[in-house]
């Protein structure tokens, strides 16, 4: 079994919501996840066009409606579903997924190395 990573819990990221989580030691670039009620999306924090965390202000990687990953640099919009730009300067890229499960408790885990 590969070594995992504890985010927190399910419930600190509100339904219809996303919320990042900060660089850590060891050479973690910054996460963030999207929440659909039960279904979470994980994505590396960095847009593909360069590299810049998608968000300026905490927890803001959606747009106002709440329907896609909106990288405030350049305006790039990611599908939430799967991370593909559909507008912007990186059309047909796409945002780097990180596995993720949510265990019995609650807690979102992802693999050790995401990110690094």
């Amino acid at each position: 079994m590969s070594e995992e990573r504890c985010l927190g819990p399910l419930s600190a990221i509100p339904d219809g919501g996303a919320k990042g989580f900060a660089a850590v030691p060891g050479g973690f670039t910054g996460l963030f996840a999207v929440r659909r009620g039960k279904d979470l999306r994980v994505y590396v924090n960095a847009c593909p066009h360069i590299g810049l965390p998608l968000e300026m202000l905490p927890d803001k990687f959606l747009d106002a409606k709440g329907e896609k990953i909106v990288c405030t640099a350049h305006g790039a919009c990611f599908r939430i579903e799967d991370g593909l730009c559909v507008a912007g300067p990186c059309v047909d890229e796409e945002l780097e997924a990180v596995p993720a499960r949510v265990d019995a408790a609650g807690e979102i885990w992802v693999p050790a190395s995401a990110g690094r």
